[in-house]
């Protein structure tokens, strides 16, 4: 592996290259879509400190890409192959006793590594469902009486579906300067950015979607109802909706990871109720020092 050489993350236009691996080996079994990266890195300020990435490249084209969480936890895409390397190099820049990881049950090589070097199964730790759902003959979007559903409108609506999204997730480091950041971010749409307004005009819900437009495929991330208006059908409302959209903009299916264990099991029962359907499950990996 003489020819491939390692660098550290630059800045937006590498997310771009890490996006690119995710959509080049996009297939049923892909644990990251290229909508989830872009939320993740964004969503917050002032994190670059606690988030070392290293991406791998043979002959100017990204090839894996390794992205710390400190103290210890690590995402990364890889092929089996490289994947010593990358925790060879996650070992050295992580200051955690325990180091954790995370993968779907279908990605049997990657499991066979971390077993090999001393990673175990968590067997009790939550988990994730990657749920999808086909786009045709979807149904009527129906709301609450009074309760509008729609895309964001522009910049000007950004303090409220801040707002709405803070409600859904106290406590949440989601700003309204992150939020442009996310807005500014490949491949977000604001036609894909779908809000459910209440009576008073208040943004109380929404439905995140992202669109991968070479494979078709879209992700919810994040999906959210603001505290004092949950149980009432908001949430699915908004992501009925969001189906819709993608669809007019040209995907195929969707998908959605959803809490799988029995301590949170309200978004899988949601999506479940629109038509989603389990796949792959996450598997999280751990190790001491």
């Amino acid at each position: 592996m003489s020819d491939i050489t390692m660098r550290p993350y630059g800045g937006a236009e590498d997310l771009r290259r890490m996006q690119e691996l995710v959509r080049a080996g996009w297939g049923p079994g892909s644990r990251c879509h290229v909508g989830e990266l872009a939320w993740d890195r964004f969503q917050h300020l002032g994190r670059e400190a606690e988030w070392p990435t290293m991406l791998w490249e043979r002959e100017g084209r990204t090839i894996a890409w390794a992205w710390v969480r400190l103290p210890g936890g690590l995402q990364f895409a890889a092929p089996d192959d490289l994947a010593d390397e990358v925790l060879d190099w996650f070992h050295e820049v992580t200051a955690g006793d325990r180091l954790a990881t995370t993968i779907l049950d279908t990605e049997t090589g990657l499991a066979e590594v971390l077993t090999r070097r001393g990673y175990r199964r968590a067997r009790d730790a939550p988990f994730l469902l990657r749920m999808s759902h086909d786009l045709e003959g979807l149904p009527e979007v129906e709301t609450p009486p009074g309760f509008t559903v729609r895309s964001l409108r522009g910049d000007e609506e950004v303090p409220g579906r801040v707002a709405a999204h803070r409600s859904a997730f106290h406590p949440s480091r989601v700003t309204e300067e992150s939020y442009r950041r996310v807005m500014r971010a490949w491949p977000y749409r604001r036609e894909l950015d779908c809000v459910v307004e209440a009576p008073d005009g208040r943004l109380v819900s929404y439905c995140l979607a992202w669109l991968d437009p070479d494979n078709r495929v879209g992700q919810f991330e994040p999906v959210g109802t603001s505290r004092e208006l949950q149980r009432l059908g908001l949430a699915r409302a908004a992501c009925l909706y969001a189906m819709h959209r993608l669809r007019a903009e040209g995907a195929e299916e969707a998908m959605v990871y959803a809490r799988g264990d029995e301590a949170y099991p309200a978004p899988a029962r949601l999506y479940g109720s629109l038509g989603f359907r389990a796949g792959a499950r996450t598997e999280t990996y751990t190790r001491s020092r």
